[in-house]
């Protein structure tokens, strides 16, 4: 049997009949992606995920080998390695002209699902090395472009991010890293950085480094920030590589998760010079990392989400198969599939509503990403811009947060067997946990989406994100068989309003540390609602589905998306409601109660 990673019927569900992804067809610029073209797309995707990338997901857990200031990866690596660049998956939707698919960003989401899904670690060196080439092919020059841009879109180097440091996490600003300008317009670069996801490997023969440093004399804070581009080995003008430029790995870090990802210490200019050249502007290296940041936020939102996805498929058919308890209404039959115990359904039905949500809204975000780049006018492209800067908190920080209490479930469904390592849904638990801390931590996220998001451009941004969910909440009300649902969600969303509206206002005045003290409160409330959204949008889908199809042709499917929904806007939103009063009150404890009273030295 095939190994689970996703549900390929509801992955195509979204993708043609929620979403309705081949009407990208009519734009020039995807003209060639049919639906039997996106159809073959998502199903090599899942043939290489399942036959080569899900098998090393166990044996890469047991880590990388760090020696002499050189990271081996695991042996199982290379193959898969291979195989997906020959696929040239890795620029799916970038341009052609630097070896890139040009297929929409949708569409390389749904392949992208199965891959993260299949070894989330093993995807990293992936995810880092397409951020750094989108980096340099907004903001590098010609000549960056020329030499670094199709080594990194098809994977013959790979990419990095080095913002840590030991005295710099969360806040970037005290990063101690100096540059200082050489004759010839280079830069020399000293410092050292922590956290770096794949900052050294063998698979690869050059590592490029996007690095934040300060220049000699720049001001202090993240106003002085720039941005350097520092390869692993420096790059000759003719492409050919160079010397060494002495950007040495002093370590590794031993986690608690995604072990087959290189997390390493490195030392820049420690043995020698390290050359760097300025990516983008001086003193803007935080705007222009920001590219980099927001991509790889909604990437982290995927890589939950993915691994999520796959603890459910694996809890199901674990479900499925398991012999345990006669059935509480047959007790004398015999033992039955857990899946017909009520707490065991319960659970499931739990993991099925956020991963569906979660689904939709990624998938959501690519057709945002879609209609930026085909947008007619620069009225249409800034909507769907600002869209996706407000979905971005929500997508990295609720998604992820959401994904870990999914692979919670998966273990508690195998029971003692979950909590074993000869069990897969240990170790997508283990590998889920890091998902709330990087690219900027949940609590980041909250206070992002309440400083910035919700008052972004006087509010028209968020108003037209709460637009978009009102209007498919009128639309379920006047929808055959989902009044009810509709009306449920729509006193929450109002509910929703009125407590936003109060807390945005106290975040302006003199209750402001009250207000983010509810930040994280506030993004978990709001990813519900963002759930409700599209959960109730994929029952009114499957509702016209129904009752256009006399045969009742996957019946139990679409009923199933009706009946997931009923479960969130009868469950999950009731203790929605809960967080939104404790919200109103802006209870002051949090920041009132004095260090001391937490407890004894």
């Amino acid at each position: 049997m095939a190994q689970p990673i996703a549900d390929r019927r509801d992955v195509d569900f979204v993708l043609h009949e929620q979403m309705k992804v081949t009407q990208l067809t009519e734009k020039e610029i995807f003209a060639d992606f049919n639906r039997k073209t996106v159809d073959m797309i998502v199903s090599e995707a899942r043939s290489l995920a399942i036959k080569e990338i899900m098998p090393t997901q166990q044996p890469g857990d047991a880590g990388c080998d760090f020696t002499a200031g050189k990271v081996t990866l695991p042996e199982c690596f290379r193959r898969p390695w291979e195989l997906f660049m020959e696929g040239e998956w890795l620029g799916m939707c970038d341009d052609p002209e630097w070896g890139g698919g040009g297929m929409p960003k949708t569409v390389a989401l749904a392949a992208s699902e199965y891959f993260q899904g299949a070894n989330v670690a093993f995807m990293l060196y992936h995810g880092l090395t397409h951020g750094a080439a989108k980096m340099i092919e907004e903001i590098g020059t010609e000549e960056q472009k020329r030499l670094y841009l199709k080594k990194l879109f098809t994977g013959e180097w790979a990419g990095t991010m080095l913002l840590t440091e030991a005295c710099a996490g969360s806040d970037v600003g005290a990063l101690e890293t100096v540059a200082v300008k050489n004759a010839d317009g280079t830069y020399s670069i000293s410092g050292n950085k922590i956290f770096i996801s794949g900052g050294e490997q063998d698979i690869t023969e050059n590592i490029i480094h996007p690095v934040l440093a300060r220049i000699e004399g720049a001001p202090a804070g993240t106003r002085g920030i720039s941005l350097f581009l520092v390869p692993k080995f420096r790059v000759n003008a003719d492409g050919s590589l160079g010397e060494f430029n002495n950007v040495v790995c002093t370590g590794i870090e031993h986690k608690m998760g995604i072990n087959g990802s290189a997390t390493c210490s490195l030392n820049l200019g420690g043995s020698g010079d390290c050359i760097g050249t300025l990516l983008g502007e001086e003193n803007k290296g935080m705007r222009s990392m920001f590219i980099m940041m927001n991509d790889a936020r909604q990437l982290v939102g995927l890589q939950g989400f993915a691994v999520a996805t796959t603890s459910y498929m694996h809890a199901l058919a674990y479900a499925r198969e398991r012999i345990q308890g006669a059935n509480m209404l047959k007790p004398k039959d015999g033992g039955v599939p857990i899946i017909q115990h009520p707490d065991v359904r319960r659970q499931l039905l739990e993991m099925k509503s956020l991963v569906d949500g979660m689904r939709s809204l990624i998938y959501y975000s690519g057709i945002c990403i879609d209609s930026v780049k085909t947008a007619e006018t620069p009225e249409i492209k800034e909507e769907y811009s600002q869209l996706l800067e407000i979905l971005t908190p929500i997508i990295k920080g609720y998604c992820t947060d959401k994904a870990n209490e999914v692979c919670s479930h998966g273990v508690q469904v195998y029971g003692g067997y979950g909590f074993c390592k000869d069990f897969p849904v240990e170790q997508l638990l283990r590998d889920s946990r890091i998902f709330q801390i990087y690219e900027g931590t949940n609590g980041i996220q909250s206070m992002d989406l309440l400083g910035r998001k919700i008052g972004m451009n006087k509010g028209k941004p968020f108003m037209g994100f709460l637009g978009r969910i009102k209007e498919c909440i009128d639309k379920a009300k006047q929808t055959q068989g989902l009044e009810a649902m509709g009306a449920r969600v729509d006193a929450v969303y109002t509910r929703y309003t009125e407590v936003v509206s109060e807390i945005a206002k106290a975040a302006m005045g003199d209750k402001v540390l009250n207000a983010f003290g509810q930040s994280h409160p506030l993004l978990t409330v709001t990813g519900d609602l963002t759930m409700a959204w599209m959960l109730l949008w994929r029952a009114m889908t499957a509702q016209t589905a129904l009752l256009d199809n006399p045969k009742k042709k996957d019946l139990s499917f679409y009923e199933g998306q009706i009946k997931t929904c009923e479960y969130f806007v009868n469950n999950t939103l009731f203790v929605t409601e809960g967080r939104l009063n404790a919200i109103k009150t802006m209870n002051g404890s949090v920041n009132e109660i004095s260090e001391d009273a937490f407890g004894s030295k």
